[in-house]
């Protein structure tokens, strides 16, 4: 995947991005083990799955604290209509200006004590749809109560007008369960595999699809925001410690792709024992599209 997206962004004369989707193929690429446990270098990129998982485990820790003393959380979609590529820029920049003069509305409001502080977490994702190559941004989050949601659907409505959202695309429901609206929001940016079947009318087994082109556009949209934020809240405060210290004795793990796994450079012992899906061979062989966006 990280090679096809280099492949992509260096046609598409995106040097910088190239590089930095290469780097993303050797994240972890050696191990050292010692005492039992395995140090490596992350490549903490947004798509590497890897580091995601960890990016995401840390927010989940550090919020839920937070979010389950809200007894009457909302979670809340604010969507746009559906633009082609050479939109897309202009619209996620549109939509993050937009967010941000409502939240400073009410926060001058709220200071002027005329109203109350939005207070929340919000996500930016964004979709491809590969029957009508258009994109969809949209933000998802989570907030105090019913009236902050209320308030932002319609000032999101007012701001971006008809022409750019109907109120038919917002979404407003009650978190019945926090933890699971909290990764709900933070689990990706954008879906790494489309399903051929989007209305998901069928009972299809085919397996789903990887525009590589079209997720490069959106990763490239990307950067340069904060993908996930809060607002109207400081988070408690943590002390974390490190500590460094130099090993003489330790095993060096090295990937070896004909194998899909790590090597011990001494045994020849493999890490993992991982076997691939027969699915994920299949959209790795056969369902890589490079082109459509």
């Amino acid at each position: 995947m990280a090679i096809c997206l280099a492949q992509v962004a260096e046609r598409k004369g995106k040097f910088e991005q190239a590089k930095s989707y290469r780097n993303t193929y050797y994240c972890l690429q050696e191990f050292i083990e010692h005492n039992g446990r395995l140090h490596g270098k992350y490549c903490k990129n947004r798509w590497c799955t890897v580091c995601n998982s960890i990016r995401k485990a840390g927010m989940i820790n550090k919020y839920i604290s937070v979010l389950a003393n809200w007894p009457e959380c909302r979670f809340l979609t604010l969507t746009t209509r559906a633009v082609p590529a050479h939109q897309l820029h202009d619209r996620v920049e549109e939509m993050f200006e937009v967010f941000q003069k409502i939240k400073n509305k009410y926060k001058q409001r709220f200071k002027r004590e005329a109203g109350a502080k939005l207070v929340g977490v919000k996500s930016f994702e964004c979709n491809f749809n590969h029957k009508t190559r258009t994109y969809n941004p949209h933000f998802h989050l989570l907030v105090k109560n019913y009236d902050m949601a209320k308030i932002l659907n319609v000032e999101w409505l007012k701001y971006m007008g008809k022409e750019k959202a109907g109120v038919a695309g917002q979404q407003m429901r009650r978190v019945k369960n926090v933890e699971r609206d909290l990764i709900e929001i933070i689990k990706y940016g954008t879906k790494i595999f489309t399903e051929p079947d989007l209305d998901k009318k069928s009972n299809s087994k085919i397996s789903p699809y990887v525009y590589v082109s079209a997720l490069d556009n959106i990763l490239t949209e990307m950067k340069g925001w904060r993908i996930f934020d809060r607002f109207g809240f400081n988070l408690p405060k943590t002390t974390t410690t490190t500590e460094e210290k130099v090993v003489f004795q330790c095993d060096k793990w090295l990937y070896q792709p004909a194998i899909k796994d790590w090597l011990n450079q001494d045994t020849a012992e493999m890490l993992s024992g991982y076997n691939p899906s027969q699915e994920l061979v299949d959209i790795l062989k056969h369902k890589l599209d490079l082109q459509s966006e």
